[in-house]
C-alpha cells in the first residue's frame, strides 16, 4: 500500500565499510536479493516466513497451480485452507473474477485513505487549502496512471502501484519552495496568486516527476540500477525516519486544521480543543499500528481502518449529533463545492505558471532521483524475496521510470511498486492483471465522484493513516534499527535524521553522507589487522639445510625469520597503528628520536617548509606547537605498546598480499619509518605479493627497491646497497627463500649460488631427485625408483611449457599429479593474465609492470611453485575436477606428471615402488600443512 515501498531495518542490507559499503543491488538474484526481508505496516505478517508463506514460495518455484492460501475470506466448513482458483488452474470464470473483485476492493481501501493524506502532506502549506479537494483528486489521479503502467509494463502482472511515500518529502518541499517564492510582496487572498500559484506547481512538479521517471528509465536501460548503492544505508533510513516524524507532524495538523510546519507548532496541542482534536487520532494510528504489527490475519487490518470512521457515524448516531454538529465542532472538513472530474483540467493555466522558479528546484530534485530509485530498488528486492523468484531489477526500474514519465506529463506525481499489496496480492493466487485493473477503476470512480470526500470523513481518521505511517517508520528505522548496525552507523543515521529537521532534506542529506564517509574512514582505519604467521618457502633444502633453518630461522623462542600478514587497507587514517603494531610483532622498540621523526612524517606540513627551517620561537604560538607535539608523541606512546622485551628477528618478511590499498601518507609514514628502525637494528625488511599500485607507491616514495632472486649477485651484496629500503619481493615464496637462503649463508660457510640450493628457477632436477632432496625420501626408495626407469619404464611424462602457457585448468579431469623439474609455475586465481597495469597519478598515466613476472596482472597470481613442488595432488587423491589454474611462470618450465594409468601400471609391476609414490604424497602433504600453505 502507499504507506510502505520500501524495505524494513530488519531485512536492509549490511555497508561497508559502508560503507563497506556489499551490496543489495549487485544483481536481481544475487544472495543479497534472495535473503532480503522487507515488512509493511499495513500487511507487516507478509514479511515474515509463515508455514503458509513457504507453500507459496515453493508452490510459486516449482509452478504448482494447487497452492492453498490462508484467509478468512474464503473460509468455508471450519477449515483454515482453501485452495483459490487462479487462472492457471482454469476454473470457473466468474468466480476467478469475483476474487479479483473482493481483493482489488480490499487494496482500494487501504489506499484511498492514505492518498488523501499524501495530498495533505505535498500540498501542506496553507495557500493550497483552498484547492486541497481538486488538488487529492490530482493525488488519486496520478495513482490511477501509475496502476496502469504497472499493469501494462510490468513484469508482474498483479503488481500495485501508486503514489508512494519515498518522494513525499521532496515534493512537499519543491511545493513550499514555490508558494514562498511568488508569495513574495503579494497578498495571500488574492485569488489571481493563488491560481498563479496552484498552476506553477502542479507543472513543475509534473515535469520533476517526468524527468524523474526519463532518469530511472535510462539507468534501467543501461542496467545502472546497482549505482543507486552508493547512497549509504544510514542515511536512507534518517530520511525514512524523517518521514515518518513529518507524515506524523501532517497526521496530527490534519485532526485539528492547523498546519505544524516546525517543532514550535508542536504548541498547539496545549489548546484544550486541539488536543481534543488530535487525541482520537493519535490512539487510532497507534491502534493501527499494532493491528499491522500483532496481528496474523491479513483482512483485520483492511476490516479496522473501515470501521474506524463507522464507529465514529455511529457514536454521533447514539449522542444526537449531525454531521453539520460534527463540521461545528472540526471533526469533519468544511462543506466545500463540489469538484468534478472536469475542473481537474482547469487547475493549469500554462500562460500563469513561473518557468523561471524551475531553476530553484534542481537540487531537490536530485535528491529525490536517488531516494526514490533507491526506494524503488528496495521494493523490486522485497518483491523478489517474498516470491521465490529472482527479478531482473534493472527491468523493473524501467518499469518504474516509465510510469514516472507519463504521470508527469499528466501532472502527477512520484510513485512506485507498493511492496505490501504487491506481496498480499501475490499470496491470494489472484496473480492477473485484472487486479490493477479494478483498482485503477476504483480510484477512477473516486476521482469522478461528486462526494467531496473531505466533507464527509472524520479528519482524525485521515490523519490517524498518517500517523500509523509515521510511527512504523520511526520505529522501524529509530527503535528496531539498533539492533541492526553498528553503533557508528546508528549515530550516522540519527546525525541525517535530525540534519534533515534543521537543515533542510538536501543539507541534512548531504551532512548525513558526509558523516558516513568519515564514519567509513574511521572504520577503515581499525579494519587493517597485523598477525604474526607461520609460514616456510618451498625451497627444495636439503635435509641437514633445513634442519638448521628449523634450529634458527624458525625456533619458537628466538626466530629469525619472522612473517607478518597484514591485511585490509593501509592510509593516513591508521598508518601510524599498522606500524606501531608492526614493531610490536616484531620487539622494536622506538627511541624518542624516532617517535618524533614518525610524527614528524605523519604530519600534514611538508617536511621541508619553510616553517621548519626557521630556528625555534618563544612566542606563544610555539610553545602551543611544541605542547602539541608532546601529546602527538604521547598519542603514539599508546600506538606504540611497549614491545616485550626480546631480540628482533634477522629478517621481517610482510605479507602484502591482502592488503588492498596504500597511500602516499601510509608509504612515507608507516613503511618508510619501518625500514629505517630495522636498518638501524640490522633488521631485513621484505615485502610479497604487493600489488601492481602499492609496489608502485612504494617505490615511487623511494620506500622500498625490487630484488633480482635470479641475479648474478648474491644475497649480501644485494642487502648492502638495498640500505633503509624494503625488499620486494613477487610473492611469499620468494621471499622467504631469500631470507633463508641468506640466513644459511650467513651462519655456515656455503654461500649462495655454489653451495646452497638454487633460486627458484634456476635448477633442473630429475624425479627422484625431487623425492629424495625434497620430501627426504630415503635413498634407497629414489634408487629403486631410477633402476626402474632405466630399463625404459616410467610412470610418468615430461612436458616443456612455454612461459604463460596453460598446464591445466578448473573444471578439468584430475587424472594425476604434477612436479616441477625446473623452471616455476604459477597458481592463478583466475584464467587471465598477461599484459602490464596502468595507473592515474598527479604526473599522468603511469605504467605498472612487476620484474620477473610482469606478463602476469598482479593480484592474479595465487601462488608460485618453483623447483621440486609438487601440485595437482589434492584434486588427484579426492577424484574431484581440477579447482584451480596453472601456467608455466615467467621462463620455460619442465614439469613432470605422474598420471593415474602410469601408477596403475606400477602397481601391477611392481607393488613397493607403487607404495613409495603413496608415500611421496603424504610426505609432500605434511611439508606443505607444516609450511602453513595451500596444498595444491
Amino acid at each position: 500500500m502507499p504507506s510502505k515501498s520500501y524495505g524494513s531495518v530488519e531485512d536492509s542490507p549490511k555497508p561497508h565499510p559502508i560503507h563497506r559499503h556489499s551490496s543489495l543491488l549487485d544483481s536481481p538474484s544475487s544472495p543479497q536479493t534472495s535473503a532480503l526481508q522487507f515488512s509493511s505496516p499495513l500487511l507487516r505478517r507478509f514479511s515474515e516466513r509463515s508455514p503458509a508463506g513457504d507453500t507459496y514460495v515453493k508452490a510459486s518455484q516449482s509452478h504448482d497451480t494447487s497452492s492453498v492460501i490462508q484467509t478468512p475470506l474464503l473460509k468455508g466448513n471450519g477449515s483454515t485452507k482453501q485452495s483459490v482458483p487462479t487462472v492457471e488452474e482454469g476454473g470457473s470464470s466468474n468466480e476467478s473474477f469475483i476474487y479479483y473483485i473482493v481483493y482489488a476492493l480490499v487494496n482500494s481501501i487501504m489506499c484511498v485513505p492514505c492518498l488523501y493524506g499524501y495530498a495533505s502532506v505535498i500540498f501542506s502549506h496553507p495557500i493550497y487549502q483552498s484547492h486541497i479537494n481538486a488538488l487529492s483528486k490530482l493525488v488519486i489521479l496520478s495513482s490511477v496512471v501509475h496502476q496502469i503502467c504497472f499493469s501494462i509494463f510490468s513484469s508482474l502482472p498483479f503488481s500495485i502501484g501508486q503514489v508512494q511515500d519515498a518522494g513525499l518529502i521532496f515534493l512537499s518541499a519543491m511545493s513550499t519552495t514555490i508558494a514562498t517564492s511568488m508569495l513574495e510582496g503579494q497578498d495571500a487572498n488574492d485569488t489571481e496568486v493563488v491560481s498563479e500559484i496552484v498552476s506553477t506547481t502542479i507543472v513543475l512538479l509534473g515535469l520533476a516527476t517526468a524527468c524523474l521517471g526519463a532518469v530511472l528509465v535510462v539507468m534501467g536501460k543501461f542496467r545502472l540500477a546497482d549505482a543507486v548503492a552508493y547512497l549509504p544505508l544510514p542515511v536512507v533510513g534518517g530520511y525514512l525516519a524523517f518521514i515518518g516524524y513529518f507524515c506524523l507532524e501532517a497526521g496530527v495538523a490534519l485532526c485539528i486544521s492547523h498546519p505544524i510546519m516546525k517543532p514550535s507548532d508542536w504548541g498547539y496541542l496545549f489548546d484544550d480543543k486541539s488536543l481534543l482534536l488530535a487525541t482520537p487520532g493519535i490512539l487510532a494510528g497507534i491502534f493501527l499500528t499494532l493491528v499491522s504489527r500483532k496481528c496474523s490475519n491479513e483482512a483485520i487490518l483492511p476490516i479496522s481502518m473501515v470501521a474506524i470512521p463507522l464507529a465514529f457515524y455511529i457514536l454521533m448516531y447514539l449522542c444526537g449529533y449531525t454531521i453539520e454538529d460534527a463540521r461545528d465542532g472540526g471533526w469533519v472538513g468544511e462543506r466545500s463545492p463540489s469538484v468534478p472530474a472536469s475542473d481537474l483540467l482547469r487547475l493549469v493555466d500554462f500562460h500563469q505558471v513561473r518557468w523561471d522558479l524551475a531553476t530553484d528546484l534542481i537540487s531537490t530534485w536530485a535528491g529525490m532521483v536517488f531516494v526514490v530509485s533507491f526506494s524503488s530498488c528496495l521494493d523490486v528486492a522485497a518483491i523478489s524475496m517474498d516470491m521465490g523468484e529472482s527479478l531482473d531489477t534493472n527491468n523493473e526500474l524501467m518499469t518504474v521510470g516509465i510510469s514516472n514519465f507519463v504521470s508527469g506529463l499528466a501532472g502527477g506525481f512520484t510513485g512506485s511498486y507498493i511492496f505490501s499489496q504487491t506481496i498480499f496480492t501475490y499470496r491470494t493466487n489472484c496473480r492477473s492483471r485484472w487486479i490493477g485493473v479494478i483498482v485503477a477503476f476504483t480510484f477512477i470512480l473516486v476521482v469522478i465522484s461528486p462526494v467531496n470526500f473531505l466533507e464527509v470523513t472524520p479528519l482524525f481518521f485521515l490523519g490517524s493513516t498518517l500517523i500509523f505511517i509515521g510511527f512504523d517508520l520511526m520505529f522501524e528505522w529509530i527503535v528496531e534499527v539498533r539492533h541492526k548496525l553498528l553503533l557508528s552507523e546508528y549515530l550516522v543515521l540519527l546525525a541525517t535524521f535530525v540534519a534533515v529537521q534543521f537543515l533542510g532534506i538536501n543539507a541534512g542529506i548531504g551532512l548525513g553522507i558526509i558523516t558516513a564517509i568519515l564514519d567509513f574512514v574511521l572504520a577503515t582505519a581499525n579494519v587493517s589487522t597485523i598477525a604474526r604467521v607461520s609460514r616456510r618457502s618451498l625451497a627444495m633444502w636439503r635435509p641437514q639445510e633445513r634442519g638448521i633453518l628449523e634450529a634458527t630461522a624458525y625456533n619458537p623462542d628466538r626466530a629469525q625469520i619472522l612473517t607478518l600478514e597484514v591485511r585490509g587497507a593501509i592510509f593516513f587514517g591508521s598508518s601510524m597503528k599498522a606500524l606501531g603494531n608492526i614493531l610490536d610483532e616484531s620487539g622494536i622498540n622506538a627511541s624518542t628520536e624516532e617517535k618524533k621523526e614518525i610524527v614528524m612524517t605523519n604530519s600534514p606540513l611538508p617536511h621541508h617548509s619553510r616553517i621548519s627551517r626557521h630556528s625555534p620561537s618563544l612566542s606563544p604560538s610555539s610553545f602551543r606547537e611544541r605542547r602539541d607535539q608532546r601529546k602527538e608523541g604521547n598519542k603514539l606512546d599508546t600506538k606504540i605498546k611497549l614491545a616485550v622485551q626480546r631480540v628482533p628477528p634477522r629478517f621481517l618478511v610482510l605479507d602484502l598480499s591482502s592488503v588492498t590499498n596504500v597511500d602516499a601518507s601510509a608509504a612515507r609514514g608507516c613503511f618508510l619509518q619501518l625500514a629505517k628502525m630495522c636498518a638501524n637494528r640490522n633488521v631485513v625488511v621484505c615485502a610479497a605479493g604487493a600489488n601492481s599500485h602499492i609496489t608502485w607507491l612504494l617505490k615511487t616514495h623511494e620506500t622500498a627497491h625490487d630484488f633480482d632472486l635470479h641475479g648474478p649477485e648474491d644475497g649480501h651484496s644485494q642487502i648492502d646497497q638495498l640500505k633503509d629500503k624494503i625488499i620486494l619481493f613477487n610473492d611469499l615464496n620468494e621471499a622467504l627463500y631469500f631470507c633463508e637462503a641468506t640466513l644459511l649463508a650467513e651462519t655456515t660457510s656455503m654461500k649462495w649460488h655454489k653451495d646452497l640450493s638454487p633460486a627458484p628457477g634456476h635448477l633442473t632436477i630429475s624425479l627422484s631427485n625431487a623425492f629424495t632432496n625434497f620430501l627426504g625420501l630415503e635413498e634407497e626408495s629414489a634408487a629403486a625408483l631410477v633402476e626402474y626407469e632405466r630399463h625404459g619404464r616410467s610412470f610418468h611424462t615430461e612436458t616443456m611449457y612455454s612461459s604463460g602457457q596453460t598446464i591445466f585448468s578448473p573444471g578439468t579431469t584430475s587424472d594425476g599429479f604434477f612436479v616441477v623439474l625446473s623452471g616455476t609455475v604459477a597458481v592463478l586465481l583466475d584464467d587471465r593474465f598477461g599484459g602490464s597495469q596502468t595507473l592515474i597519478s598527479g604526473g599522468g598515466v603511469q605504467k605498472l609492470q612487476r620484474p620477473n613476472m610482469n606478463m602476469f596482472q598482479a593480484g592474479q597470481i595465487s601462488r608460485v611453485l618453483s623447483v621440486g613442488s609438487i601440485f595437482g595432488f589434492v584434486d588427484y587423491i579426492l577424484q574431484r575436477p581440477r579447482s584451480f589454474q596453472v601456467v608455466a611462470g615467467a621462463k620455460n618450465a619442465l614439469v613432470a606428471k605422474v598420471s593415474r594409468e602410469g601408477l596403475n601400471e606400477l602397481k601391477k609391476e611392481t607393488p613397493e615402488l607403487e607404495r613409495i609414490v603413496d608415500k611421496v604424497l603424504l610426505l609432500c602433504s605434511v611439508v606443505e600443512l607444516a609450511a602453513g600453505q595451500n596444498n595444491w
